[in-house]
């Protein structure tokens, strides 16, 4: 009797491992929940010659590859270490009074400062990218807040559009992501770990079109044309120019 006692015990604190994080508290939001992309192959209409990039919030927050969010010498968010993160120099960025942070545990999560309240955290990654016990989910790429939505990609094979009032998606796509990309009010340009660049379409997350490029380069924007490395491509239909 106390055998089944003990296994219906354990069996329900692995069920509620879905909803609540074992470690950090507050309800854990599974943000990714399909692997299909759906592609266009369609041009971008009205592309401006100029992107109008947003001036962030000024944000003197920083994070250390441990996952601890710091206000000067003041922990404001402790996450937990991995032994296989990946090195990069990731910022936070601030929001009307929040934290937001790519954690290398694949999460982003949202902290109220002067609190040190955790409003939500969100999964980006795919869920099996955590069985084999190995799996490189960091967030490395800045976040990109634009429009009322945070834009987020991770190594766990997602890039995804989150309401950062509530931590949940609009859409997730399953492509890895490890260089800055490009946020237009339409389309945001996402040079993939699969080498492929992706215009992707940002009120759903379908595909206008997507091409080969020789290296994984933060894109740079002007006049319709994307730069990644030394190549050229045309932001409308993805043609190589060259």
């Amino acid at each position: 009797m106390r055998k089944i006692i003990v296994i219906t015990v354990c069996l329900g604190l692995l069920s509620a491992c879905t909803e609540h994080d074992p470690i950090l508290p507050g309800v854990r939001t599974p943000v990714f929940d399909t692997n299909n992309i759906t592609l266009l192959n369609t041009s971008v209409e009205n592309l401006p010659d100029v992107i109008d990039t947003a001036t962030p919030d000024e944000c003197d927050y920083t994070q250390d590859s441990s996952n601890v969010i710091w206000d000067g010498d003041r922990k404001i968010f402790s996450g937990f270490p991995t032994n296989n993160a990946v090195q990069s120099d990731q910022q936070p960025i601030c929001a009307h009074g929040y934290v937001y942070a790519g954690l290398t545990t694949g999460e982003v999560v949202k902290v109220a400062p002067k609190s040190r309240k955790i409003a939500w955290i969100a999964d980006v990654f795919r869920p099996s990218n955590m069985t084999g016990g190995a799996a490189i989910v960091d967030i490395i790429a800045p976040l990109v807040m634009h429009d009322g939505a945070l834009y987020v990609g991770g190594l766990g094979d997602a890039f995804c559009r989150i309401n950062p009032l509530d931590g949940n998606k609009r859409w997730c796509l399953d492509i890895a992501v490890a260089v800055p990309f490009i946020v237009t009010d339409d389309v945001a340009f996402v040079v993939a770990a699969d080498n492929n660049l992706y215009a992707i379409r940002t009120s759903d997350g379908a595909v206008y079109w997507r091409t080969p490029v020789d290296a994984q380069a933060e894109p740079k924007y002007d006049n319709k044309i994307i730069t990644v490395g030394k190549q050229k491509i045309n932001a409308t239909d993805g043609a190589l120019i060259s």
